[in-house]
């Protein structure tokens, strides 16, 4: 089976989450992504470990289809074992804070020169530059400092962070997309670049849509928030709004569960038939909601009528009748409903795989579908699993060789 990234080759360093969920997408997509790691081994394969003895979910999630190599970049042999690998890669990853690459003596100079044709893609928390360059970052500081948690909750309760990691996989995705364009450039103009993607500016490129309405503010209220707006110097925490030019909330639904929620988008298209479903005539003809100021105006009014007719239904109940006149929904899925549902399954977005230790288990698939070359994901590696076969493949090294780096603790 062909795939889309064959032949490109990555020397992987990243660890944790931003880095590594960025390499596997690369991985799933074909190249061949050798995970240099620590004797000891990227931090997660202990963090909070399911089963003793054995990698955890955490590290499995996040390393699916990589080769595992380790080497003690504290010794002058395994110092020279990555300048060798540079020569044979096209690209190096790295998230390690300020200046620990540089203390190796592996700056980006130095690797350009090793290799021209090499790109290097780094992530920070704040970047290379500004005045937080020297700053450490993690998901949630990177949520607070980028704008996602002041924009995230409810106007009479405290800043929240997000359940979806757009620190760490948000920053991941803006990776590879820095990566891809600096390997287009390459084969455009022959030459490497060094990448970087900073977590902090990677999750206000997520929350444009509140930068947007901040500098509405500049004219006036926002009247599509939920909240009062008049006089802010900045967006407030939205609750459930939308975010967009249309009406959007939660309904609370025939009290089947914590979860029973549906989110409705209230498209000003589909008003008419949804409110003659709901209220029939009297409510199709109500001067409150007959346009869609009205309706911002009168939200919390329409919202009430909306979550009275939602108590008749379970959210599946009411997704598929609003389905029917063409409203936007989609009912609040716990993680439990996910692992079961039948639409992420038949996408292959929840998928089981079988790891040597941990047996067979469930993770996220690949979200990026290509039509020539489908992503087949495999589990994680073990540590140092492919140390042998990558010095030999990759390197060239022969046995003897190898015996006296492990002599030497390089690997």
């Amino acid at each position: 089976m062909s795939k889309a990234l064959a032949g490109l080759r990555i020397l992987d360093m990243t660890h944790v989450q931003a880095g590594p969920s960025a390499s596997q997408l690369l991985a799933w997509m074909g190249a061949d992504v050798i995970k240099l790691e620590p004797p000891q081994g990227d931090i997660t394969r202990g963090q909070l470990r399911d089963i003793p003895g054995v990698d955890s979910l955490y590290f499995g999630t996040l390393n699916c289809n990589k080769r595992s190599l380790t080497v003690n970049m504290k010794t002058d042999e395994g110092k020279a074992i990555f300048a060798d690998l540079l020569t044979k890669c096209d690209v190096l990853m790295e998230n390690f804070g300020p200046g620990v690459l540089d203390r190796f003596g592996f700056t980006w100079e130095r690797v350009h020169a090793i290799n021209p044709m090499i790109i290097m893609a780094s992530i920070k928390g704040f970047g290379s530059t500004g005045p937080y360059a020297d700053f450490k970052a993690y998901e949630n500081v990177a949520q607070a400092m980028g704008g996602a948690m002041a924009t995230t909750g409810f106007s009479d309760g405290p800043p929240c962070v997000s359940g979806a990691q757009v620190g760490d996989s948000g920053t991941g995705l803006h990776f590879v997309i820095g990566i891809l364009a600096a390997l287009h450039h390459r084969v455009q103009y022959g030459e490497g670049q060094y990448v970087e993607v900073a977590m902090m500016d990677s999750v206000l490129n997520l929350i444009r849509m509140k930068m947007r309405d901040h500098e509405r503010l500049q004219s006036g209220p926002l009247p599509e928030y939920s909240v009062p707006t008049e006089g802010l110097f900045s967006v407030p925490r939205g609750g459930n709004d939308s975010g967009g030019g249309q009406l959007g909330n939660v309904l609370w639904c025939a009290r089947g569960g914590a979860e029973e929620y549906l989110y409705v988008v209230v498209q000003e298209a589909v008003w008419p038939a949804l409110a003659k479903l709901v209220g029939g005539e009297h409510l199709l003809e109500d001067p409150r909601f007959a346009t869609i100021d009205g309706r911002r105006a009168n939200q919390q009014a329409m919202w009430a009528i909306l979550n009275g007719f939602a108590a008749q239904y379970t959210k599946s109940e009411l997704m598929a009748v609003l389905n029917e006149i063409d409203v936007p929904c989609g009912p609040v899925l716990s993680t439990s409903e996910l692992a079961e549902n039948e639409h992420l399954h038949a996408r292959e977005m929840y998928i089981e795989v079988d790891h040597a230790k941990r047996g067979k288990y469930w993770t996220v698939g690949m979200p990026i579908k290509l039509s020539a070359s489908p992503a087949v994901v495999t589990p994680a590696p073990l540590l140092g699993e492919h140390t042998d076969e990558i010095l030999q493949q990759v390197l060239g090294y022969d046995a003897s060789r190898i015996a006296q780096l492990r002599m030497a603790k390089a690997v």
